[in-house]
């Protein structure tokens, strides 16, 4: 160990996404190659001396205690445990964090130093992994809190390479074997079913860490609340939701020297009508066990939405992925005066 594949491997892998912004301390991380990076990986991260580095991921991360701070983060993992190497702009994000964060040592005088907190996850305390609607992001749950995490890596590819690897290193976990199933009677089996609890597609792994995927019914209560949204001139029978995916819309900060912008994390959903724009909350939902009461805010709260017939035209930028995409809509001051006269004229 490491191999030469694993070091090609890890090597491809340490790269950040070309269109967020990352500290400098991370920066160093992202310009390691092969042996220098599992060096590194040793000499400042790895908790045991025999654990394995065997998968590293770019993300935007988001704690279960701070549903609305996204922060980047390297994702390590080895075969002892998973470790978020965060951005150190973290750290001064959100005064809330103060209980959740030891701060003793993130002020240093000096400046050519750079820190950056890990945040660390062991195998043996995970319990469940949720996967995200189209494999846009997954949610890491502990034993706490304090141990939930969502990885928004708005990537399908990125993701399920993740839950492959994750799945490979908790097969080398020797745990203690489940106990026998107790036998159940004919009232436990067939009364306990009408709890309100959606039932989605678990996959039990032997190391007895759940991996939960949504179900058809997901993507049903999604097309209701889109439907909702569109003040019912919908049947929802004929409600598709052509699209779902993780995006940014874009702010242009007006007034700065150079052309900046900033990113706002959204939902956006394609109807065969509409096109919606969602503020979703990706790490409070499903409802942990633990949880007393439900999150504050809805799991999905609308921030814009406009019909696709008022779409003008469509521009797209000539860079490589990420792709920007700018809609522009026509700004009709009575939104349905088309739709009544195309009632009027052609009848029912």
């Amino acid at each position: 160990y490491p191999s030469e594949f694993l070091l090609q491997k890890i090597t491809e892998e340490n790269q950040i996404p070309v269109h967020l912004h990352v500290s400098v301390s991370l920066q160093y991380v992202a310009g390691l190659k092969g042996n220098a990076l599992v060096e590194f990986f040793h000499g400042n991260i790895a908790e045991v001396e025999n654990e394995e580095l065997r998968h590293l991921l770019w993300s935007s991360v988001l704690f279960y205690k701070t549903p609305n701070v996204e922060v980047m983060a390297c994702v390590l993992l080895s075969t002892k445990a998973i470790y978020f190497l965060l951005d150190d702009s973290f750290i001064h994000t959100d005064e809330h964090q103060s209980d959740f964060w030891n701060k003793e040592n993130s002020d240093c005088e000096n400046r050519s130093f750079h820190l950056s907190c890990c945040f660390v996850l062991k195998l043996n305390d995970l319990q469940s992994v949720n996967v995200g609607l189209f494999d846009q992001y997954f949610r890491i749950t502990g034993h706490s809190a304090d141990h939930i995490v969502t990885c928004l890596t708005r990537d399908s590819y990125n993701t399920h390479t993740f839950i492959q690897q994750l799945m490979a290193v908790l097969s080398l976990l020797a745990r203690t074997p489940s106990p026998e199933p107790v036998d159940k009677d004919f009232y436990s089996e067939f009364g306990n079913k009408n709890t309100g609890k959606m039932e989605n597609y678990e996959l039990i792994h032997s190391s007895r860490v759940k991996f939960i995927y949504p179900n058809e019914e997901e993507i049903g209560d999604l097309a209701f609340l889109v439907a909702e949204k569109m003040d019912g001139l919908t049947d929802l029978q004929s409600l598709n939701i052509l699209l779902y995916v993780l995006a940014f819309q874009v702010n242009h900060v007006e007034g700065s020297a150079q052309n900046t912008s900033s990113l706002q994390p959204k939902t956006l959903i394609l109807t065969s009508s509409d096109l919606f724009l969602f503020d979703e909350d990706y790490v409070s939902y499903p409802l942990p066990e633990f949880a007393k009461e439900p999150p504050k805010r809805d799991k999905y709260q609308l921030a814009d939405g406009r019909r696709i017939r008022d779409l003008d035209r469509v521009l797209m930028g000539y860079q490589t992925y990420p792709q920007a995409l700018t809609f522009v809509f026509d700004d009709v001051q009575n939104q349905d005066l088309m739709q009544n006269l195309t009632l009027d004229h052609f009848g029912e």
